[in-house]
């Protein structure tokens, strides 16, 4: 199947210091790629991978499930670290748990991590009915373009295919278990209003998590994709500037 619109991968090679970035669940890396390319832009190794099902038909996420997913950004990671000094992690929504997950499992391997309107959970009536609905139901109404800015569009699926779903919720519960062995520096920015992922999934977050240098951030202007909203250059800044004191000596993150 041929790739939607800005659906496809992005890779910038720099300097020593390596930013992984990973898009959301349904979603594609046209929803992060400004935040990847502002990066680029100063100098840093950027990857930002499409994820297995994703940025094609909903029905192609149907036989995918988070171990697809998973496997996709930890490559990434390996690759990265083939080259790069110092690796750093930035998700949305499903993009930040897969980085939770990441920085859990390979606390040496990351120096950072920056999280937007992570998903700790999936929400809905329907969400413990998952396990029996997806196989009376493919797909309900999709998620994407929760965007306050008039105008803004994010490229993703108008149906969520409920398989995916229900191995999405598995995959959060797991990160759930496992957010305590997440150590490194975290900068987590959320949205007060978010249609899709709620704040009390960032205080759950926040609660959870064993980094000693930790940060919130607060989207005032923005819903869910808050890296196309109004709020997104104040995303891209404080990455960077959080990037740029944990990079050694200070001035790698300039390559």
């Amino acid at each position: 199947m041929p790739l939607l619109p800005g659906a496809e991968p992005f890779r910038h090679d720099g300097g020593e210091v390596g930013v992984l970035v990973c898009h959301g669940f349904t979603g594609s890396p046209q929803s992060v790629r400004p935040w990847a390319e502002h990066l680029a832009e100063r100098g840093l190794t950027v990857s930002l991978p499409l994820l297995p099902g994703h940025g094609t038909r909903w029905q192609d996420m149907q036989i995918t499930g988070w171990q697809d997913w998973y496997a996709e950004v930890d490559r990434a990671l390996w690759s990265l670290r083939e080259r790069c000094s110092q690796v750093f992690l930035c998700g949305l929504s499903m993009g930040g748990a897969l980085a939770l997950r990441l920085a859990a499992k390979h606390q040496e391997a990351v120096s950072g991590v920056v999280v937007v309107n992570p998903a700790n959970r999936v929400h809905g009536l329907g969400a413990r009915a998952l396990p029996v609905l997806r196989h009376l139901v493919p797909s309900t109404k999709g998620i994407a373009s929760d965007i306050a800015k008039e105008g803004a569009e994010e490229v993703g699926y108008h149906r969520v295919p409920l398989h995916a779903a229900h191995s999405f919720r598995r995959f959060l519960q797991l990160v759930d278990g496992e957010l305590p062995q997440v150590t490194q520096p975290l900068l987590l920015m959320h949205s007060p209003e978010d249609h899709v992922v709620p704040p009390a999934d960032s205080a759950r977050i926040l609660a959870r998590v064993s980094s000693r240098d930790l940060t919130e951030r607060l989207l005032e202007r923005s819903y869910h994709v808050a890296t196309l909203d109004h709020d997104a250059p104040a995303v891209f800044e404080e990455s960077y500037a959080f990037i740029g004191r944990l990079t050694r000596q200070g001035t790698a993150a300039r390559g």
